[in-house]
């Protein structure tokens, strides 16, 4: 059974979510971060931490350069999350790559060329 915090964290969570990703939308202008998708969103029990999983489509160094594009940009999101939420404290943001769309577009490739072998068997 879930504690009464933990679903205060999820709904918390999905409201940060929810707010970053219409703010890296409409308004963050930086070039570095055009192509990133927030995935997922945790908050620390205390709710003064939230660590957003985001996915940027290209290679190594544009998702480097989103993710400091991102840092550079925290404190402007964060003074967004301020605006838009009603939290007695606006929690600190952290920006992590979130690398499972990518695993699992390579665990499709492999089970793909299994198949294809297994066919041609």
């Amino acid at each position: 059974m879930k504690s009464r915090g933990s679903h205060r964290q999820e709904r918390v969570a999905t409201l940060i979510q929810q707010i970053l990703g219409r703010a890296l939308t409409t308004r963050i202008k930086d070039p570095r971060v055009g192509f990133v998708t927030v995935t997922s969103v945790s908050v620390s029990r205390d709710l003064s931490h939230a660590t957003a999983r985001v996915s940027v489509m290209g290679d190594d160094q544009k998702k480097a350069d989103a993710l400091a594009g991102l840092q550079h940009a925290s404190g402007y999101l964060r003074s967004v999350l301020a605006q838009s939420t009603d939290l007695r404290t606006t929690p600190e943001l952290h920006f992590v790559i979130d690398h499972g769309l990518e695993h699992a577009r390579r665990i499709d490739q492999l089970l793909s060329q299994v198949d294809q072998e297994d066919s041609q068997s």
